[in-house]
């Protein structure tokens, strides 16, 4: 069933990164909690939202979503960049250092992507990435419905 090899698939790819994570906290101190960590994960994932999509995006108050945001900026792993098309409006971007944090993945990727190409022919390869193109923005799509509130149905 597909949706057994996606549960696989994450499930590696977040143990890949995790690993990775810890092994990088294993030389220096953490400076981010869990909480701030997750939080960084749904911004880079929500891709510069504001303040109050991000807040939306999580289900949480925009009081919460404004200290979470202002304890990342003070840490260095956050920044508020102006709109230049409503100069009342800021994106939320993650800075270099939390890209560091992020190319461990990055790089962990792009070697899939090797091992990918080196398993198809270039013909699936492109299929392959066209169909995930497809699972993907159907995922943002659902993300982004009102109805959704990520919690699971009773």
């Amino acid at each position: 069933m597909l949706q057994n090899v996606f549960r696989s698939i994450y499930s590696k790819l977040q143990l890949h990164f995790y690993m990775q994570v810890f092994s990088v906290f294993e030389h220096r101190e953490a400076t981010l909690t869990t909480v701030e960590f997750f939080s960084m994960e749904a911004i880079n994932a929500l891709g510069r939202p504001t303040a109050a999509r991000f807040a939306k995006a999580m289900g949480i108050s925009a009081p919460n979503a404004a200290y979470r945001i202002s304890s990342l900026i003070k840490k260095g792993y956050l920044r508020k960049v102006r709109s230049t098309k409503d100069l009342r409006s800021y994106f939320l971007e993650p800075t270099e250092k939390y890209e560091h944090y992020n190319s461990i993945n990055e790089d962990y990727l792009r070697r899939l992507d090797d091992l990918i190409k080196e398993q198809f022919s270039q013909e699936d390869y492109d299929k392959l990435t066209e169909m995930l193109s497809v699972v993907d923005q159907a995922i943002l799509n659902d993300l982004e419905k009102p109805s959704h509130n990520g919690k699971t149905p009773d």
